[in-house]
């Protein structure tokens, strides 16, 4: 008898990939393909929309070659997030490159409305700041760049794009989440707005429907690697994904992913426009109700140790961490990775990288334990906001690769003076969207069922005093302030 599964699509960044999860929970397969990026300029970073179709197919057929006695029974997406494209509705054909959320080609235009005073009401109606991370002047740049090329556009995120494929071109939607991240949805009214729509230059017409994130937008057609008829049953940011995938749903629970940036996550029960560094998102939408979360944008977070581990001439970052442990602290040495600048709670796309408080005493072990305690400064720089504008942070989950490690992770622990519960799922983000599809499809019942699949490791427990942690902190600040500051 064949097993009935979901096929869960997890569309990254640099990599597509497919699972297979049965009705218990358990991934029976999987599958992946690479996504080619260009950096045509620099600063620049783009994608083919075709490209990331044809690794998202490869990626299903491995998935499905791996297991040939599983029957689908529904199919839902992950996906990188504040990734645009615009294609011809007619044609179905892609008009330019997808624009991805690391473009900052539309920093000029983000800082031209900043100085036109649009930045206060931008937040208030969608609780994103003016940043190029954010889509609508990337899907106005182009507009202006390849619209000519046809009368009749639609513009989406890549889980609009996939639903489009998978659907043979029949639909075109979103879900909430997706839409919350274009800064052109008004999380209050939980529509798309119409002043946010002039002020950025984009038709209305030429946006996705939303809808739930777990939802049936349609059936599979013409896909080539999978039968006609399985219902595309959810659609959710790959962050939100995960946090769903955690069974994070008590009040306040939250995650940390780590990758090549980081993104944290807490929910919150109501829409609030967000302090100061940090942003308000929908976490997710069943059943037309949307539950919120405060979030925080990490630009450059495990991307650091590869980079440190060369600069020291070291071989990996496995050699770099255990070069790390070799010392206590790093005696009042910091890294900063502005790399690309820095994301949230400040918001600079000027600022550099700083390795600071050198002296004749510091040796390669300093700097490497610096970059690894730089993920944890970077987190608690979020984290301490959060947890004084929302009424109680709860489980806190922590995934990506670096959750995997106990030094990284007790040092963020640490910092934060908050215990983390690392998530036993290889893939938190699939399993978010596979979970939410089985919702739409009767699957599973409801959180409750979810809520007993989610696998968790030991919790990581603050082992720091409080004096040393004060002044651990005291020591980022100042080298925060230094990268920050004019040259």
């Amino acid at each position: 008898m064949a097993r009935k599964t979901v096929l869960a699509i997890d569309e990254g960044t640099t990599n597509s990939k497919a699972v297979l999860v049965s009705q218990e929970g358990e991934i029976i397969a999987s599958g992946s393909a690479p996504v080619p990026t260009q950096h045509p300029q620099s600063g620049w970073v783009q994608q083919d929309a075709n490209e990331i179709w044809e690794a998202t197919r490869k990626a299903i057929s491995t998935c499905l070659a791996a297991a040939p006695d599983a029957e689908v029974i529904a199919l839902g997406i992950s996906n990188q997030r504040e990734s645009i494209l615009i294609w011809d509705r007619k044609t179905g054909a892609p008009l330019g490159p997808v624009v991805t959320w690391q473009c900052r080609r539309t920093a000029a235009a983000c800082n031209a409305l900043k100085q036109a005073g649009q930045e206060p009401e931008v937040i208030a109606r969608t609780g994103l700041p003016l940043d190029p991370l954010f889509p609508p002047t990337k899907a106005a740049w182009l507009i202006e760049n390849h619209g000519e090329q046809s009368d009749d556009i639609c513009i989406g995120t890549v889980d609009s794009w996939l639903i489009w494929k998978l659907s043979g071109g029949a639909v075109h939607a979103t879900d909430r989440t997706n839409a919350a991240r274009t800064q052109l949805f008004n999380l209050a009214e939980g529509q798309w707005d119409d002043m946010l729509c002039a002020l950025f230059g984009i038709d209305r017409s030429m946006l996705p429907e939303v809808r739930d994130s777990s939802h049936i937008f349609g059936g599979t057609r013409n896909t080539g690697v999978v039968p006609d008829g399985i219902p595309i049953a959810s659609a959710i940011g790959d962050s939100h994904a995960a946090l769903f995938g955690h069974g994070a749903f008590g009040r306040g629970d939250g995650k940390i992913t780590f990758g090549t940036g980081s993104s944290v996550m807490t929910t919150i029960p109501d829409f609030i426009v967000p302090p100061t560094g940090i942003t308000t998102t929908i976490a997710w939408s069943l059943d037309g109700t949307s539950t919120y979360a405060f979030e925080g944008n990490i630009l450059v977070s495990a991307s650091i140790l590869p980079w440190t581990a060369a600069l020291l001439g070291l071989a990996s970052v496995e050699a770099l961490l255990e070069l790390a442990q070799t010392v206590e602290g790093t005696e009042g040495v910091s890294l900063v990775p502005a790399h690309v600048g820095l994301g949230s709670p400040h918001w600079n796309a000027d600022a550099r990288g700083v390795i600071s408080g050198l002296s004749f005493g510091s040796g390669p072990a300093h700097v490497a334990r610096a970059a690894a305690e730089s993920m944890a400064f970077q987190v608690h720089d979020v984290f301490s906001i959060m947890a004084a504008a929302a009424t109680g942070i709860g489980r806190l989950s922590v995934d990506g690769g670096p959750s995997r490690n106990p030094f990284l992770m007790q040092i963020v622990a640490n910092c934060l003076d908050h215990a983390l519960t690392p998530s036993l799922n290889a893939e938190a983000s699939a399993i978010g969207a596979a979970h939410l599809a089985g919702l739409a499809t009767g699957f599973w019942p409801d959180l409750d069922a979810l809520g007993r699949l989610a696998r968790r490791g030991s919790e990581i427990a603050p082992e720091l005093a409080p004096e040393p942690r004060q002044a651990n902190l005291e020591v980022w600040r100042k080298a925060v302030a230094r990268t920050l500051a004019p040259v």
